[in-house]
């Protein structure tokens, strides 16, 4: 069983960053594409941000693009979300997923996770 535990999440104001963390358990991390999604009250959850296994190819949504980096430590079992330049409408639980193995080129899939975190609350004041 795959367990993921997500961190850093907090309070911020307009402009300000964060890190999030994504802790996993397990041998096998460093075997499997990593994903960031968020989700909004009221709304569905969306795509953020995902990795490749080796961490040489990221993925973005255009909403976050050039403010937010993905970027993982396979030695560490652990993958992070660097938010910068937020904005109140960046306010969202975020959750980190786990993709399946050969699920294709489009990342932001959310049928292609298969294990997902708790999620972190990040609020974004104006």
């Amino acid at each position: 069983q795959v367990q993921l535990v997500e961190s850093g999440g907090g309070l911020v104001q307009a402009g300000g960053s964060l890190r999030l963390s994504c802790a996993a358990s397990g041998r096998t991390f460093s075997t499997y594409a990593m994903g960031w999604f968020r989700q909004a009250p009221g709304k569905e959850r969306e795509f953020i941000a995902a990795i490749s296994w080796g961490g040489r190819s990221t993925y973005y949504a255009d909403v976050v693009k050039g403010r937010f980096t993905i970027s993982r430590d396979n030695a560490k079992n652990t993958v992070y979300l660097e938010l910068n330049s937020l904005r109140p409408t960046d306010t969202a639980v975020y959750y980190c997923a786990r993709r399946f193995l050969y699920s294709g080129s489009d990342y932001s899939t959310i049928s292609s996770y298969d294990y997902w975190g708790q999620g972190t609350q990040v609020t974004v004041s104006s």
